[in-house]
């Protein structure tokens, strides 16, 4: 299993920080998340690239329907190049949210659905050397010469893509197959919320069935470990590891980010290291 950590905010400055202190303790993966206004995600990780060695450095989330998808790869292969091969990407169809602002986005879900699998069909096709697609919602033209094209990405054949995947929804599960690995949603009666352990392995059995020979998928899922007793924490993490999941976030998304007792808080536990369990790498 493998552990990262979502920023919940901060200044640039703050996050930038943050970023390197991860990178010194053992983190496997920093992730920043993006709003219709604020730190700009990708120039962030762009610095973040630069300051930092081995920690994996991504989205969580890009709301992809809602971006142009030929931008995002832009910004996932610069990331890739600055970084040395350490750049992941995590997309969702964009929470409709009052608290997250409204810019005039497409808001009905199925037009954000295909928006999404066109969005992914674009960023494969541009890794893989196409500039050509014509879809309902997109329309990409691109003429091929050495001023526009980028340099191999380090990763190939693209950086890793993470997907929001509403359990048991078929065509949203299905769309997990196309990428590296499931963000998990349960969709209920009662609308979407976390899996719970005995979900998770579902899910992953469902995985290992639909997967092609020869590939794996990662399950992420979060939660938050207070840092204070190691063991306490491993015993959390422990549960989802058995249950599939290959990478735990911590993800701390209440109180005020620009409070300073948040970010020491954020701080504290980002330098008592990850709980990893025994026997991860």
């Amino acid at each position: 299993m493998r552990f990262g950590f979502v920023l919940p905010g901060g200044s640039a400055t703050q996050q930038l920080a943050l970023a390197e202190l991860a990178d010194q303790t053992g983190w496997d993966g920093l992730f920043v998340w993006e709003a219709a206004f604020g730190i700009d995600a990708w120039s962030l990780l762009a610095a973040m690239a630069v300051r930092t060695q081995r920690i994996r450095l991504g989205t969580l989330l890009t709301p992809l329907p809602w971006r142009r998808p030929w931008k995002v790869a832009s910004q996932l292969a610069t990331l890739d190049q600055l970084s040395q091969g350490r750049a992941m990407l995590a997309v969702g169809l964009g929470a409709v949210d009052p608290l997250l602002g409204a810019t005039g986005e497409v808001t009905d879900r199925k037009q954000r659905a295909q928006r999404m699998d066109e969005g992914l069909d674009i960023i494969d096709a541009l890794f893989g050397g196409e500039a050509n697609y014509n879809g309902a919602h997109f329309h990409l033209d691109v003429p091929r010469n050495d001023l526009l094209a980028p340099a191999a990405s380090v990763q190939r054949p693209r950086p890793p893509i993470w997907v929001v995947g509403a359990w048991p929804r078929p065509r949203s599960m299905a769309r997990v197959l196309r990428v590296d690995g499931l963000l998990p949603n349960t969709v209920d009666e009662n609308g979407p919320r976390p899996p719970t352990l005995a979900e998770v392995a579902e899910m992953r059995a469902w995985l290992n069935q639909h997967s092609t020979p020869g590939r794996t998928y990662e399950l992420i899922v979060e939660g938050e470990t207070p840092g204070q007793d190691p063991a306490a924490d491993r015993a959390t993490v422990a549960g989802w590891e058995a249950a599939g999941a290959t990478w735990w976030i911590e993800a701390r998304w209440s109180g005020d980010p620009h409070r300073q007792a948040q970010l020491d808080a954020v701080r504290a536990r980002l330098a008592a290291g990850p709980p990893k369990t025994s026997g991860t790498d």
